[in-house]
């Protein structure tokens, strides 16, 4: 392992594997699969260099890698009854269902498209803030430090967004059936 990966496993060991542990809710599952997560990292090293946001890749790397076991697993399990009583219904919609409908496909294409014009009539300072989170996946405390601004202002302005963002869909009447209110 290279000076330049040792440094990558020091400063997000902790936090891939916490987010490991999210997934998988069972401490020797979650170990597993940082595991090969990291395994994963090492032989793409060469790839590190090219990357822009290190923590968005590892995220993407550990949600990929869940959704291969979990899939794995699925396929070996002829029941869904013998899924791991561990495992939360909320973790299964970060599972994709390879068979999309096209009516899907279409409709979330719409929404989509949908949510990023609406988005535009948010302030530039609103919009930026959701792009990070949301899109680029970044911390509280990365944001705050791109956008040199408390992590308690982060939060605010991400509160402030989505109530915005949510009033916006909802005061398009051609939407009011498509909006939840929840």
């Amino acid at each position: 392992m290279t000076n330049c990966l040792a440094e990558i496993y020091e400063e997000y060991n902790r936090y891939i594997y916490h987010l490991c542990l999210k997934l998988t809710r069972n401490i020797a599952e979650a170990e597993d699969l940082m595991q090969e997560v990291w395994v994963k990292v090492v032989r793409n090293e060469e790839q590190v260099a090219q990357v822009d946001h290190v923590k968005a890749w590892l995220t993407t790397i550990t949600m990929n890698t869940f959704r291969d076991r979990y899939r794995k697993n699925v396929r070996r399990s002829k029941y869904m009854m013998s899924q791991p009583e561990t495992l939360d219904v909320p973790i299964l919609d970060l599972v994709p269902n390879n068979e999309i409908s096209t009516e899907e496909q279409v409709e979330k294409v719409a929404v989509t498209k949908i949510v990023q014009e609406k988005m535009q009539q948010l302030d530039g300072i609103y919009q930026k803030t959701l792009w990070y989170f949301y899109v680029d996946q970044y911390s509280l405390a990365e944001i705050s430090g791109l956008m040199k601004v408390s992590i308690g202002t982060v939060k605010s302005r991400l509160f402030r967004a989505k109530a915005r963002l949510k009033e916006i869909l909802l005061a398009d009447s051609s939407l009011q059936d498509v909006v939840a209110t929840a």
